[in-house]
């Protein structure tokens, strides 16, 4: 009880579970709205998913200077690679919060005369900008992880292995494929702060792509990976060390 106290009186807590119950909404109405006895469930659905929507707005708004932060600190990052990416995806975070206060302050009538179609699209290009550079960072860093367990499995082995003398093409390929999804499982399962963080880059990414009009997605696909990735952020925040660290 004591560490779920903690958890919902942290900002980022309580947005990663109005964040989970915004996409779980997306995601049931999608799955009941064929069924014509469900309606008034999905009308519901919509009306919570919609107010819990616009009280994470409220959450997001400090998020600038977070943003701000984050590229303070990736400056003293000691890897050319993840540094370049850590700052220019920040960079692009703290455009996208800008973009989404700005359609926020639209939203409760303090500002009419704002595009709100021209806002969202930017809010959503610089988001798939800094998803797409945190993803770049996450492969780069998956790459190093296989490099060094691929390192640790060549010490290990006393002597080398003693293969057939006649090969096909085909078996030659499986093996190469066995071998690299065996070496990038043993990455993952012995890095998952890495694991957690791509799973939710890739879960983020897709409702960009799909409001860019890059790769169209349905609601449903939209709310599981929605959903996924909050319970992946809910994961980092209640323990800190499964989140990536910057090196």
């Amino acid at each position: 009880m004591d560490a779920f106290i903690r958890f919902t009186n942290q900002t980022q807590g309580r947005d990663r579970l109005f964040r989970a119950t915004q996409y779980t909404c997306m995601l049931l109405r999608y799955l009941l709205e064929p069924k014509a006895d469900k309606q008034e469930v999905v009308m519901k659905l919509k009306k919570l998913e919609s107010s819990v929507s616009t009280g994470r707005k409220w959450f997001r708004l400090g998020n600038v200077v977070h943003a701000v932060q984050t590229i303070q600190q990736s400056i003293h990052a000691t890897d050319l690679v993840p540094r370049i990416c850590l700052i220019l995806a920040s960079l692009n975070r703290v455009i996208y919060f800008i973009c989404d206060t700005i359609l926020f302050v639209r939203s409760v009538g303090l500002a009419s005369g704002i595009n709100k179609k021209k806002w969202r699209m930017w809010a959503a290009r610089h988001y798939y900008y800094s998803l797409l550079l945190s993803l770049v960072r996450d492969l780069y860093e998956i790459s190093l992880q296989m490099e060094q367990v691929a390192h640790d499995r060549a010490k290990k082995e006393k002597s080398p292995s003693q293969d057939p003398l006649v090969y096909s093409v085909a078996d030659e390929e499986t093996e190469w494929l066995q071998s690299f999804l065996l070496l990038l499982f043993r990455s993952l399962k012995k890095h998952p702060p890495l694991l957690l963080d791509t799973v939710k880059n890739f879960c983020d990414i897709l409702n960009p792509l799909d409001q860019l009009g890059i790769y169209k997605s349905n609601p449903g696909i939209i709310g599981l990976g929605g959903l996924v990735s909050s319970i992946a952020g809910i994961i980092t925040v209640a323990y800190p060390q499964m989140k990536l660290k910057t090196r």
